[in-house]
């Protein structure tokens, strides 16, 4: 189970301006490497782009103090639709974020400083811990958090991407995906309580169960030490008749449309996906071309129908400039060993400009 995959590899974001977001994302998270950018088709997910094939801009990028990166994702042949009304916690669906940061006091006092974005005080969640809830320009709600392993120590007050926030309908259904699926099992904390510690304009005091699932860090991996722990918090609201989060709206449209987790092995990963009840919806079967990057990408639904992106990657650059890229399904012959860290390293040199 939590053999098949290492870490969050990304979070797909739908804006209405990738170009836009990108530099947004760099400012505010310090995601400033470049992975890949590309203008393609996005063929394989008519399933959930009403059955259309339709245009889109995809930008990676990463923030190499360490935890996952952006897929900042934008429709270009038809124009990217924002949500009839802003999710709620607890609607169905990816809701916030979570942005892991060295020091949680600072990462508050370096937001308070800029005026394009919205904060909530400083809380302390069920496991004793401080964190605090951001609201971008866009909409979209982040929650930084304490991070506990880095790639690299000489970064800014943030890292990556840790984790997500995710309204359930049904928690021990939810429960049993993550857990059993992805082997996200570990749980750090567990309750039914009216929730205070909410993001800014949100009602406080409804009644939520609430239970922060955890994987460490994986011992194998290419990539799994860059991307770190996973943390994955389920909300179910009580109180709340939940909303799909992406209900009228295409996978693509504005807001998180997904979730991507770096996988070992994707063939077992589905054979055990598929036993525990939930089938992949797409499959590409062979590698799939991102421009820069390439790999098998796969996609099946929690029980509320929020998408996970499942990638085994095959190629990455790591200093295009000079067209060094590797090759890592030449590498499956040493038991999926870690990059040296050095190699992960030269990534930093393909900066956003």
């Amino acid at each position: 189970m939590g053999k098949f995959i290492t870490g969050i590899q990304q979070v797909g974001i739908g804006v209405k301006d990738a170009c836009e977001a990108k530099h947004l994302y760099k400012v505010l998270f310090g995601m400033d490497v470049l992975i890949f950018e590309d203008k393609a088709a996005a063929a394989l997910m008519t399933r959930y782009t009403g059955t259309e094939v339709h245009h889109r801009h995809a930008i990676l990028s990463l923030n190499m103090a360490g935890g996952g990166g952006f897929e900042i994702w934008q429709f270009t042949s038809r124009e990217p639709v924002k949500p009839a009304m802003l999710p709620r916690l607890g609607d169905l669906g990816i809701f916030a974020v979570k942005i892991k940061s060295r020091d949680v006091q600072a990462a508050h006092s370096y937001f308070s400083g800029l005026d394009n974005v919205k904060l909530s005080a400083i809380y302390t969640s069920p496991d004793d811990r401080p964190h605090f809830w951001l609201t971008d320009p866009y909409g979209n709600h982040f929650n930084i958090v304490e991070g506990d392993e880095w790639f690299k120590t000489d970064r800014g007050i943030c890292g990556g991407v840790v984790g997500a926030v995710i309204g359930v309908s049904d928690m021990d259904k939810a429960q049993h995906f993550y857990k059993s699926v992805l082997g996200i099992d570990e749980v750090v904390y567990s309750g039914e309580a009216p929730m205070h510690d909410v993001p800014p304009e949100e009602p406080a005091g409804a009644h939520c169960k609430r239970i922060l699932l955890k994987k460490q860090v994986a011992n194998k991996g290419a990539f799994s030490k860059l991307l770190g722990a996973v943390q994955i918090e389920l909300i179910q609201n009580t109180e709340l008749t939940p909303q799909k989060i992406y209900d009228n709206r295409y996978w693509g449209d504005c807001g998180f449309i997904h979730i991507c987790f770096d996988a070992l092995d994707m063939d077992s990963l589905k054979s055990n996906s598929t036993k525990s009840g939930y089938c992949f919806t797409v499959d590409s079967a062979n590698s799939f071309d991102m421009g820069e990057a390439a790999g098998r990408f796969c996609y099946v639904e929690d029980p509320d129908g929020t998408l996970i992106e499942l990638v085994e990657t095959h190629k990455v650059p790591v200093l295009k400039k000079f067209g060094w890229y590797l090759n890592l399904k030449k590498r499956k012959e040493k038991g999926h060993k870690r990059l040296p860290d050095w190699v992960i390293g030269m990534m930093a040199l393909n900066k956003i400009r």
